[in-house]
Order: structure tokens, then sequence, then C-alpha cells
């Protein structure tokens, strides 16, 4: 839906436990890690809140990533301007959530690594859907990354400039509103990811956990 003269876009999907209803940025480097002893690359990946991908694409001079050793350097690339923003989306999702009387959502930051990856496959692959070329429905994508629920949420969007201007348009669209004021969920992931010529691609995942 074209919200204003400018390319703005929204699609909201929702699964219940038994069915189903439709209402690039650069990584800066921030350091690095000393390996010590029972280190693997997840636990570094779980200790920074970053992908095992990410983590790998930034250490290239790494031979075997499954065979890391203690005293080696790891490179951890920083995303805190990405995770800012998220992190600015979360907390109007729960402003908005008070005002209506609503309990906040947990942020969850494997979610909200499953929500960046998802933003940045709809740039990569040139398509605005729930439904990913690359990793089939949300609801696909969340447990192919291990996320376990029981009901589950998205919300995408594409133009907004900001946190507040692409809250504004869910906020204006039933079925994005619905989404983001359920009772039905608990926790919450965000991932932004922006085009070369500066557009952002916002996706909101919530769920429902067990």
């Amino acid at each position: 839906m074209k919200l204003s003269k400018k390319i703005q876009k929204l699609s909201s999907c929702i699964l219940a436990t038994s069915f189903l209803i439709f209402p690039m940025f650069a990584n800066a480097q921030s350091g690095t890690y000393t390996v010590v002893s029972g280190d693997t690359m997840w636990k570094i990946a779980v200790r920074y809140q970053i992908g095992v991908n990410e983590l790998i694409t930034a250490n290239p001079q790494l031979k075997n990533p499954s065979m890391i050793y203690v005293g080696q350097k790891i490179t951890i690339p920083s995303i805190d301007d990405v995770k800012a923003l998220e992190q600015q989306v979360i907390n109007l999702v729960n402003k908005q959530r008070a005002n209506y009387g609503l309990p906040p959502l947990k942020a969850n930051w494997e979610l909200c690594r499953v929500a960046r990856y998802k933003s940045q496959d709809m740039i990569n692959r040139h398509y605005f859907n729930h439904q990913s070329p690359t990793y089939g429905s949300p609801f696909n994508m969340m447990e192919s990354f291990g996320i376990r629920f029981s009901a589950a949420g998205e919300n995408i969007a594409y133009g907004q400039r900001t946190p507040q201007e692409v809250m504004n348009s869910w906020m204006g669209s039933t079925g994005h509103r619905n989404n983001i004021l359920s009772r039905v969920y608990n926790q919450i992931g965000v991932g932004v990811a922006k085009t070369s010529n500066g557009t952002f691609y916002w996706t909101q995942m919530f769920i429902k956990s067990p």
C-alpha cells in the first residue's frame, strides 16, 4: 500500500497454532576477541549477539571456522548502529502496548537476527513479500533458525526513513496494528537492512514462546 509520495509499503502476516490469517549495511570492526578454552564460533556469536555467518564473514583468515584454538584472535563485527534502530522500534512497540494496557514484549536477540536476515533477503532477492524465495514462509524461516513458538506473526515494510515513521505506518494499518497489540505474543524481534541507495527495509517478527 502506498502511504505517500515516497515509496512506502507494508504487509502483515499472522500464524496461530492451528490456522493462518492474512489480515546493506556495512559491518564496522568493533575489536578482537581472544579465544579461550571451550570456545566455539557459536559461543562467541552468542556472547556478542550476532550471527555465526556474520562472524565467519568478518574472519576470512579462518581456514576452518569449526576448529579454532586458544589464543587465536577473532574479529568481532559491530552492527551497533543497526541494533540501535531495531531497539528504537521495539521501544516504540512497547510504548504503544502500554498505551493500551498491554504487557511489554520481550526482545529476543535471536529473533532480531532472523528478522534482520529477512530484511536483507528482500533486498538481495528483489522482492517484498512474506514468502521468501530463500527461506519460505516466515514461520518456516523461524523454525529453520531454531526459534520455537506456538504462535507467530510478521510485519514488513520498506521506504520509511526512521523507526517512528515505520511505526506510524504500521499503527495506521489494521492488520499490522493487530500484530503489534496482540495479547497472544510475548516476544519480538526487529530487523532492519538498508539498500545501497539508502532505502530501509523493516521486519517485525512476533512469537508466543512455548
